[in-house]
């Protein structure tokens, strides 16, 4: 804008332009006055840098030492290991995603539970919101309830888990006792987020031969003794959770011949045309509990007494009467102390039971 284009201008326009770029006095000038002042506005404006043209220098990157990087990655390490333990759907390796959510309890032997759980990862997400600020601070946690004889419950106690095994050994004392068991979340303030809840199980009175045995190492060889003494075969059944999972497992039916359809033989494998062959023999558990130290004999043969006092043998049961002396001895040989067992075996075979297959396979 040049003061000979400007002159063109009326003086009220120029009056207008100059309000329009704030020049003071504008109302009282004449039109040189208003030409003059509009083009030493123009200069001035040009003259000026603009917002584009102001450019600030970038700010200065921190710059991290080696020291605060390995404290980062080590705290990005330790965040994901906390999250990898509290996910109780953390797929187990060689194993599926679970489908749904389960737990199961086996009887291994009077003294100790083994407990079984799938827990899917939609069940761990709802726990998450439920939970809400207080996730942060929740343990994934195994509940151990004792089923009272009215069937109420009683918590024993809580055991915490983690995250990336699918199963767990719980110790419990006083047998025989009914358990059950819940999964869940326990936050610090005492409220539990239950993910699911087990079968009933009793456990057997010690003594039996498994205690003296100590042969259960295996599941698989096991299972249907493990499904026997979890209340496969009571009137009540075991828990339907129970067998899914030793026949999902086992790759295999559990139960009773007659409820499985016979197995093989109703299909006639295994036989040869032979005669049908039963036989059994016995042995009794003799078990009891003395002070530690003390000489211990069961029918005249010594016994091992553990350090807290206890014993246990096993003697041939046969079949007849007969009587057992039990004789312990205090370790100065000053005191002794004797209890008689007898005990009668009475075998009796009955006539065998020939079952038509056909109509039980219709």
């Amino acid at each position: 804008m040049t003061a000979s284009t400007l002159k063109s201008y009326t003086c009220k326009d120029l009056a207008q332009m100059a309000r329009s770029e704030g020049i003071p006095g504008w109302h009282s000038m004449r039109k040189d006055e208003l030409i003059a002042s509009l083009v030493r506005a123009k200069r001035t404006a040009s003259s000026k840098p603009t917002a584009k043209a102001i450019r600030k220098p970038p700010a200065a990157q921190p710059v991290q030492s080696p020291e605060r990087r390995r404290v980062q990655r080590e705290i990005s390490r330790v965040q994901q290991q906390t999250a990898e333990r509290k996910n109780l759907s953390k797929a187990v390796e060689g194993r599926p995603e679970p489908q749904k959510d389960r737990i199961v309890v086996l009887v291994r032997d009077p003294y100790w539970l083994h407990v079984c759980w799938e827990i899917t990862p939609q069940s761990v997400e709802r726990a998450r919101s439920v939970l809400g600020q207080d996730w942060h601070s929740a343990a994934p946690t195994l509940r151990l309830i004792r089923v009272l004889d009215d069937g109420g419950g009683r918590l024993e106690r809580c055991i915490e888990i983690h995250g990336g095994v699918s199963n767990w050994y719980v110790d419990v004392s006083d047998p025989p006792n009914s358990y059950r068991v819940e999964i869940g979340y326990a936050a610090t303030g005492g409220e539990f987020y239950c993910l699911s809840r087990s079968n009933t199980v009793t456990t057997p009175v010690p003594g039996s031969a498994d205690v003296v045995d100590n042969n259960w190492t295996d599941v698989a060889a096991n299972a249907d003794r493990i499904y026997a003494m979890s209340g496969g075969y009571s009137s009540d059944g075991a828990s339907m959770e129970l067998q899914e999972l030793l026949e999902e497992r086992l790759r295999r039916r559990l139960g009773r011949p007659s409820e499985i359809r016979y197995g093989l033989g109703a299909a006639g494998v295994g036989r040869d045309g032979s005669e049908f062959h039963l036989a059994v023999d016995t042995e009794l558990v003799v078990y009891g509990s003395s002070d530690p130290n003390t000489h211990v004999t069961v029918s005249g043969e010594p016994v091992a007494v553990g350090p807290d006092g206890g014993f246990a043998v096993k003697v041939h049961f046969p079949d007849r009467r007969q009587v057992i002396p039990i004789v312990a001895s205090s370790a100065d040989g000053v005191e002794q102390k004797t209890i008689i067992l007898g005990v009668e075996r009475n075998t009796k075979m009955l006539d065998p039971v020939v079952r038509d297959t056909a109509s039980v396979s219709s």
